[in-house]
């Protein structure tokens, strides 16, 4: 890989593949940094900067405790039964609210 040609965002990514398992963000950051070769006059910046586009880049996921992977490794999330609860209350809420509506609407036209 061509380290110099790459994103920092392409570069994380080989980095988590070939390691296979979570990383520490600020390992993959500095890693990251150390692999690009480019000279940083901050490196607090750097790695702020860094660690924003893996932030925003959907390849990535937080895994929790300040440890990143890959999305791919982690399993789609499934609708479970309460996504279907919460399509009849919201049916319910409708209905409420067409019925409010209309009583509004009586409530006009009578007065």
């Amino acid at each position: 890989m061509n380290y110099a040609k790459s994103t920092e965002t392409d570069i994380a990514y080989y980095i988590l593949s070939k390691k296979g398992e979570p990383i520490y963000y600020k390992d993959l950051v500095t890693e990251v940094i150390k692999k690009k070769a480019k000279p940083v006059q901050s490196l607090s910046h750097a790695i702020a900067e860094v660690y924003t586009q893996i932030n925003m880049d959907s390849r990535f996921h937080h895994m929790g405790g300040s440890m990143w992977g890959l999305t791919e490794w982690t399993p789609p999330e499934t609708k479970k039964s309460s996504a279907s609860s919460a399509g009849s209350a919201s049916s319910t809420t409708a209905a409420k609210s067409t019925r409010r509506r209309e009583k509004l609407l009586e409530g006009i036209q009578e007065g």
